[in-house]
């Protein structure tokens, strides 16, 4: 076969372990060059099948190229632009099922990622989203109130739900766009591939590397701190290893179920457990004891309140992987539908959580709220909770590392085959991502807050920011044709994104800078990879 029999998306090069070798170190090369030089050079395995030789560019991750042939009869390669439909606002709907714009078309045989269903989607994008974010929702409602609470509550989840709104109309505008390294590369060519491209890699290794942190507590929480600390992690990124390495969203789905139902179940449980308990764990164990709750509280400070702001932000932290969601549905047009479902289920949760464990508890809420009702409802909840944060650091790796292993075999047959390449890669980027997030869980003393301080920056604008400037991209163009109230609605919605996105990084970013200072001072951050008791 030659270079001028393939279809869009695919390689003309054959498929010869060596050529693919020669292909990745030029890929390396090529994407250095075209960043730092903006130069591409020419590929150094040509398909020795064909009667004219082609030449191709390679870079590292590059999107969809189009082969068509010249008037003397030689292939010639053209990068695909990246198509703005004529309504951008439509829902994202493909014509042609059996080929993808990432993927390639489905062959007997191979690996099918194109598999989620719409059920399977709403628990995906769910537990991308409540992993942790749920059991921190209490202490917004203590920081400012039950009233201010649930209205922040609210509002993020309203503003994350118009950004997956845009990712699905950004995929359909863009179907060769699979993860936010494609995006950066539509907003802004090879430095945003690269930009985005670091900033999801790193905010997924550390929502893992917290999930690792908040699994040794459940740990410790259950065996009354049997083993040191840095074993309880071992097993939960052993444990993240094996299940993340599952191919596809759709096997991994199956663990989605069950994390879904065991996080769901001990929300129930302690939310059940606070409101005929006696008092909550922290209030005095004897004795008389006030509540103290608020509608308002009237004596929380401007930071305190932009700090609950940005827990509530981390809490919808899963969006920017809702489009490695929607690049593995099998009907990607019901992405909305999916959306709408997850999102009123987590705020749903989020809400009755906080209003009731507020109330019961008052201030002697415990961090996470699962210790909130004393120690034997307290094994009791983490211990149904555990699979489902195994589950939520399953997650976070595969989305992650499924961005790093399609830039890297994008263009091959390697990336839906079963050949050694494709499991090498593969398990290499699940590995390095897993031993990344350990490392940094076990080696920096004050994770607890650095997480905050990436949430507050990277998890911000990678849920808000991002998709302010996706839409803006893909519709400003447009501002002078369409002057309708509904367009430019949507126009003052997207720059007041924007702008609440960057407020929300500079005080988010001085708060836990502000909390890393108090911990050094009170003398609470521990030491690198300590064996100390966390659950207390």
């Amino acid at each position: 076969m030659s270079p001028r029999d393939f279809k869009p998306g695919q390689s003309p090069y054959n498929n010869r372990a060596e050529c693919w070798v020669i292909r990745l170190l030029q890929q390396l090369v090529n994407s250095l060059t075209t960043v730092f030089l903006n130069h591409s050079t020419t590929s150094l395995c040509i398909d020795p099948s064909s009667d004219q030789q082609a030449s191709r560019s390679f870079m590292m991750g590059s999107d969809v190229e189009m082969y068509s042939k010249n008037t003397n009869g030689n292939a010639n390669v053209e990068a695909t632009a990246f198509p703005v439909s004529s309504n951008p606002d439509k829902s994202p709907e493909y014509n042609d099922p059996e080929r993808d714009a990432v993927f390639g078309a489905r062959k007997e045989g191979e690996v099918d990622y194109r598999s989620v269903g719409m059920l399977k989607s709403i628990v995906l994008m769910v537990k991308l989203t409540i992993a942790l974010g749920v059991l921190a929702m209490p202490q917004v409602l203590l920081e400012v109130g039950a009233v201010p609470g649930v209205i922040i509550i609210i509002v993020i989840s309203l503003l994350t739900t118009w950004s997956g709104r845009v990712i699905g109309t950004f995929k359909a505008n863009h179907p060769e766009v699979y993860s936010l390294d494609g995006v950066g590369y539509v907003l802004a060519g090879n430095w945003g591939r690269e930009v985005f491209s670091f900033a999801y890699a790193l905010f997924m290794i550390c929502l893992c590397g917290s999930g690792f942190i908040t699994t040794s507590l459940a740990f410790n929480a259950i065996t009354d701190h049997a083993a040191c600390t840095v074993v309880w992690a071992v097993v939960a990124a052993v444990v993240t290893f094996a299940f993340a390495s599952l191919q596809t969203l759709n096997k991994v789905s199956i663990l989605g179920w069950i994390g879904f139902f065991s996080i769901l179940s001990a929300i129930l449980i302690i939310t059940v457990a606070v409101g005929v308990e006696d008092r909550p764990e922290a209030a005095p164990s004897t004795g008389p004891w006030d509540k103290d709750i608020h509608a308002f509280n009237s004596e929380a400070s401007f930071l305190g309140g932009m700090g609950a702001v940005s827990t509530t932000v981390f809490a919808y932290c899963g969006t920017p992987a809702f489009f490695n969601v929607i690049g593995e549905m099998r009907q990607p047009k019901r992405f909305n539908q999916a959306l709408f479902a997850s999102q009123g289920l987590c705020t749903a949760l989020y809400i009755t959580i906080g209003v009731v464990v507020y109330y019961y508890c008052g201030q002697y809420i415990s961090n996470p709220a699962l210790g909130s009702a004393g120690i034997i409802i307290k094994k009791v909840s983490y211990g149904i909770a555990l699979p489902g944060l195994f589950v939520g650091c399953i997650l976070y790796t595969h989305v992650g590392a499924k961005m790093l292993f399609v830039r890297l075999l994008r263009g091959s047959d390697h990336l839906t085959g079963t050949s050694f390449i494709h499991w090498s890669v593969w398990l290499g980027t699940v590995g390095m991502s897993v031993a990344i997030a350990f490392i940094l869980a076990e080696s920096i003393p004050f994770f607890g807050d650095f997480v905050s301080l990436v949430g507050a920056t990277l998890g911000t604008f990678l849920c808000l920011i991002t998709p302010a400037l996706m839409w803006l991209h893909d519709n400003w163009a447009l501002h002078k044709e369409r002057t309708s109230i509904g367009f430019r609605s949507r126009i003052a919605l997207s720059v007041f994104t924007l702008l609440a996105g960057v407020f929300i990084v500079i005080t988010g970013t001085w708060s836990s800078v502000l909390s890393i200072k108090d911990s050094y001072a009170d003398g609470s951050v521990g030491s690198a990879f300590s064996c100390a008791d966390n659950s207390n």
